[in-house]
Formats: C-alpha cells, sequence, structure tokens
C-alpha cells in the first residue's frame, strides 16, 4: 500500500481516492481505508483536508523501514481463504519482515490459496504473518483448525452455542462449528504481497 502511493502521488501529484485504489489493487474500498489508517497510527502518513482525502507521507515512516531492524519469521505451509483445506506442517521458505512493526515473540507465516478474504485486503498468494495463540476476540482474523484436520483463516466470532467463522467476500458463507471443532492456532497481524519466501 505504501509503495503504491508513493507512486499515484508521484506520478499525479495526490493520492488516489478509496474506490480508484480499491479498483486498483484488486480489493474493496473498505479494505484500503483500514490499511490507510494503520499507516497513519504507525506515523508513516498524515491525512488532511476534507474527509481527510490529502495524504502526506512522512520521512519518519520511511526511515523506521530503511533501518535495517528486520527478522526472519518462517512460513510453515500453505492455509486456505475459501474452503478448508488439509492442514500442512511444512518448512516452506521464510520471509523478512520489519521488527518494529512486528513485535510479537511467536510469529509464524502461511501462504494463502483463494479469495474468500479479499475485502479484508487478503488476496490469493499472499503470504499473511501471524501471531501463535490458541484464543480469539470476536471480529479477529484467525488461522484455524477445524476437526484436528483443516485450517482456514477466517473472522472470529464466539457465539453462545457455537463459533462462527466469517469470509470477507460475500460469494462465500459463513460457518458454524461447534465448540470442540475450532482452534484457533494464532491471529492475522499483517500480510505481505509480492517476492517469494526466501530457502
Amino acid at each position: 500500500m505504501l509503495e503504491y502511493l508513493e507512486k499515484e502521488i508521484a506520478q499525479k501529484g495526490r493520492a488516489p481516492s478509496l474506490r480508484r485504489a480499491g479498483a486498483d489493487l484488486g480489493i474493496s474500498h473498505a479494505a484500503v481505508s483500514q490499511f490507510i489508517r494503520t499507516l497513519e497510527s504507525k506515523e508513516v502518513l498524515r491525512r488532511s483536508g476534507k474527509y481527510g482525502r490529502h495524504i502526506e507521507l512522512l520521512p519518519r515512516g520511511r526511515t523506521a523501514f530503511s533501518e535495517g531492524n528486520w527478522r526472519q519469521v518462517p512460513v510453515i505451509g500453505k492455509i486456505n481463504a475459501g474452503f478448508p483445506l488439509y492442514a500442512q506442517q511444512q518448512w516452506d521458505g521464510a520471509v523478512m519482515v520489519d521488527a518494529t512493526v512486528y513485535r510479537a515473540q511467536n510469529l509464524f507465516a502461511l501462504r494463502v490459496n483463494g479469495d474468500s478474504m479479499k475485502n479484508a485486503g487478503i488476496l490469493d498468494k499472499d503470504i499473511v504473518i501471524c501471531e501463535a495463540r490458541q484464543y480469539a476476540q470476536d471480529g479477529e482474523i484467525v488461522v484455524a483448525l477445524i476437526g484436528n484436520e483443516e485450517a482456514t483463516v477466517k473472522r472470529f466470532f464466539l457465539k453462545k452455542d457455537h463459533i462462527e467463522l466469517r469470509p470477507e467476500n460475500k460469494a462465500f458463507k459463513t460457518v458454524k462449528y461447534g465448540f470442540g471443532e475450532v482452534m484457533v492456532q494464532g491471529k492475522v497481524v499483517g500480510v505481505q504481497r509480492g517476492p517469494e519466501p526466501f530457502e
């Protein structure tokens, strides 16, 4: 998102609309807005003007990315953002992440198959960065193991007598599970798009 905004502002002198950015990136305008709020909270950019349409990229944000404060996160396999896949526990390389952004101790990464979470900005072939944990709060995007065999990434909601795993794509339906059927494996804390993991 940061690279996209830099390119657009450099070429056109201003940031694109949320809908234009969403169309260019293949995600919803709500996901674009969420990405921009995240970058703003990390002091990478500043918004001003009517409806916050004017975006200024801040030098402080770029400095944080250029100081070489990186850490390696293992990619431990693939996960489905669609219908659940059989769980795969295998080494699939590693990705480098900014340690100033990803501060949790127990991080792992998974490659995404499918587009059921595309409106949350998680696309097919993306790599999700996850904080390992076995609990979740309503609305969090989690990696869940279903029936000890199938793994998926969805939004988690705890109901009185069941658990709901909700997609972020109207083409997919919310699925309900009994309490004993779902084991949370981690919370999705970031998404990487681009280069393949290194071996």
